[in-house]
């Protein structure tokens, strides 16, 4: 055989092993991730940021509901790596969740493939990093699920579908962050806020710099588009709004929502929502996007707000005048909760599924588990900072608990969180929740600190059933939304107030439940929950641990020394089956034409 001609073949069955399972398959995307970072002057001062192929924010990722998705990270960071899919389900599939509880972190300039399927899942989510603080300095990016052409969605074909991140942001990055974390103190005050990784238009002289580069949406009047929100951020509440537009809620988080409108809506840390926002206005200029923190003296926090532009095709002109007004009160609470209450489930409406979203009637399955978590200002425990719940604040161990359970590994965690929050003094540990397969467990978020905290559950959707201020007792339950309380992922907590969810145990694994606020996460305020088919004796209720795991603390002997390979290319974003063909025919082509 020709020299060339071999060598063609010998990189046309390399390619072949390694995207070999995927072939079968018409139902899989393929992403190709250089994680690195990158300059950015988002508020006027350069700065690393994390990016993903030289992008910040990172690449969308557009997938369908029970398609696979492979990402091929390459980890370029000077430091581990994790990614977490915030509200993919991963059934059966721990493994792929991206936490200290379950895998490994990717090692500096090492590679790592996540392979995973959106089983029956449809909805605006994002990605982002989870270790080390990263996420204050990017990598994260846009997770969208469509529904299968078979299914309908309760509403018309938008026109065009937009994605914005919002969050707050400081111009000191990730490591600097939680090097004040560390030594005791806390966040000072965001430099601003951001929309798509940009910052502000320059709607006060005096309030923002000249020189920023800022967002603007293009599109043209009379369309209607779907707009998906997320908040991204660190810590802050924001309250998201287009100037004269009304926003059509439609989804959050997975779950059709009853239709309502808004001209604001608070959006609180980790939250996701899409709204339809048709463009009806006269165009006589541009429009405001705005996103404000919450909670805070809008005198001193001024500057901490993100403002980008909505341009009609036909615009006469650029936007002026003031800022649409934030909510009338700015530290009121009460009508913000009342405005989370009104986002009710469409309960008529299929979402994965052609069966109605309300089918699944939880308000009228028996409660098998109960537990009262609650959170605590940052105490001292051995003189160190930290964040609690019911008492204890979580430290991971070196080894993932899942990885331990498969290699049987003794003493890496203790399976007795308790149920409502201890009496003694605060301790750190590594204690788990002991969840009961196919249960049906009642957990309630009790907020005893000054801010507002989002929660998050990995590996379920939660019905959000009640929230109120106070102490929550047994009497509360009758509140309770037994009907259509909204099914999602993230939830947010009021200071002093409580707020109640109800998940079913029916995805074995070890689940991360978390505040998404980055600095009390950080210090401690997260539980894993572990659910076990204990009738499972051939593994059919979870899939087996991947061949491609890496291996860390206990398990750190069985990890082989990763083999050299080749710089992917950041310009290799997305493979589908046809792109793999014609890369390898390419392949062929080059190396026989070019034959000595």
């Amino acid at each position: 055989m020709r020299r060339g001609v071999g060598s063609a073949l010998s990189v046309v069955a390399v390619v072949l092993v390694l995207f070999g399972r995927s072939l079968a398959n018409d139902h899989t995307d393929y992403y190709e991730w250089d994680v690195a970072y990158m300059k950015a002057s988002p508020l006027g001062v350069e700065q690393e940021v994390i990016g993903i192929n030289k992008q910040f924010p990172g690449p969308l990722i557009n997938s369908t509901t029970n398609y696979n998705v492979i990402i091929n990270v390459q980890n370029d960071l000077d430091e581990p790596l994790l990614f977490t899919w915030d509200g993919v389900q991963q059934r059966r599939n721990s493994w792929q969740d991206g936490v200290l509880g379950t895998t490994c972190p990717i090692p500096a300039g090492w590679n790592w493939t996540y392979n995973f399927q959106v089983k029956d899942q449809i909805g605006s989510l994002f990605y982002f990093p989870t270790i080390n603080f990263q996420r204050a300095s990017g990598g994260f990016g846009g997770l969208t699920i469509n529904n299968r052409i078979v299914i309908p969605v309760p509403f018309g074909q938008p026109d065009g579908d937009i994605t914005i991140f919002i969050g707050d942001w400081y111009n000191q990055n990730h490591k600097e962050l939680r090097k004040l974390l560390d030594d005791g103190k806390d966040l000072p005050m965001p430099d601003g806020v951001l929309m798509n990784g940009k910052g502000p238009y320059r709607y006060n002289t005096t309030l923002v710099p000249a020189g920023i580069d800022y967002e603007t949406l293009n599109v043209h009047p009379g369309k209607t588009y779907r707009i998906r929100v997320h908040n991204v951020g660190v810590s802050t509440s924001l309250n998201f709004r287009i100037q004269d537009h009304k926003m059509l809620l439609v989804e959050t988080e997975g779950s059709y929502t009853v239709q309502t409108n808004y001209t604001d809506l608070d959006i609180h840390v980790g939250q996701s929502y899409s709204f339809l926002v048709t463009m009806n206005q006269n165009a006589s200029s541009d429009y405001y996007i705005v996103a404000s923190a919450r909670f805070v003296n809008e005198s001193i926090w001024r500057r901490v707000t993100g403002v980008s532009i909505l341009h009609y095709s036909n615009s006469k002109g650029k936007a002026k005048g003031p800022l649409p007004l934030p909510p009338n009160d700015e530290f009121d609470k009460t009508m913000s909760m009342n405005q989370a209450r009104s986002i009710r489930w469409n309960v008529s409406a299929g979402a994965a599924r052609p069966n109605p979203q309300g089918s699944f009637k939880y308000g009228q399955i028996e409660v098998t588990q109960l537990y009262v978590i609650k959170n605590m200002p940052p105490v001292s425990i051995h003189g160190k900072r930290r964040t609690t719940l019911n008492g204890i604040s979580y430290s991971p161990p070196n080894t993932p608990l899942r990885l331990a359970d498969e290699f049987h590994k003794k003493g890496v965690y203790t399976l007795d969180f308790p149920t409502k929050p201890l009496t003694g003094p605060p301790r750190i540990g590594r204690s788990i929740i002991n969840g009961t397969y196919r249960g049906f467990m009642e957990i309630i978020l009790q907020n005893n600190d000054t801010k507002v905290q989002s929660y998050h559950l990995d590996g379920y959707a939660f019905f959000v059933v009640g929230m109120d201020y106070g102490e929550w007792s047994e009497s509360s339950r009758g509140t309770y939304n037994k009907w259509d309380g909204v099914a999602r992922a993230t939830t947010q907590v009021f200071p002093g107030a409580w707020t109640a969810i109800l998940v079913s145990l029916d995805n074995v694994g070890i689940w991360n439940l978390r505040t998404v606020n980055l600095d009390t996460w950080y210090l401690g305020q997260e539980v894993y929950i572990k659910v076990v088919n204990p009738e499972d004796i051939e593994g059919k209720t979870e899939l087996p641990l991947p061949d491609n795991a890496l291996f860390c603390g206990l398990l750190q002997d069985k990890q082989k020394a990763q083999a050299v390979h080749f710089h992917r290319s950041s310009a290799v974003v997305n493979f589908g089956i046809g792109n793999l063909l014609i890369l390898v025919l390419f392949m062929v082509v080059t190396v026989v034409f070019h034959l000595p």
